[in-house]
């Protein structure tokens, strides 16, 4: 894995209140957690009973949509990698 895409994943980890990933028809939709070797761990839903913790590798990543929600403006605003 690159250095450049790391620094861009950490990017958008921090980027934002929460983080949106868009892969074919499935959002997964709250906070970056960790970022290993080969996918990052998003950990979705506000409780432990109601979220889960999802890896997505960095290869689908590719054909995903992300967006961070913007405090600023009250959006959702598109990342790009």
């Amino acid at each position: 894995m690159s250095e450049a895409l790391i620094n861009r994943l950490v990017e958008f980890a921090e980027s934002g209140n929460q983080q949106k990933i868009c892969i074919r028809q499935q959002v997964y939709q709250g906070w970056i957690m960790e970022i290993s070797e080969d996918a990052l761990l998003i950990s979705t839903g506000y409780a432990d009973k109601s979220g889960k913790d999802v890896w997505i590798k960095f290869e689908d990543l590719n054909q995903a949509e992300l967006s961070y929600w913007d405090t600023a403006s009250d959006q959702w605003q598109t990342f790009v990698l």
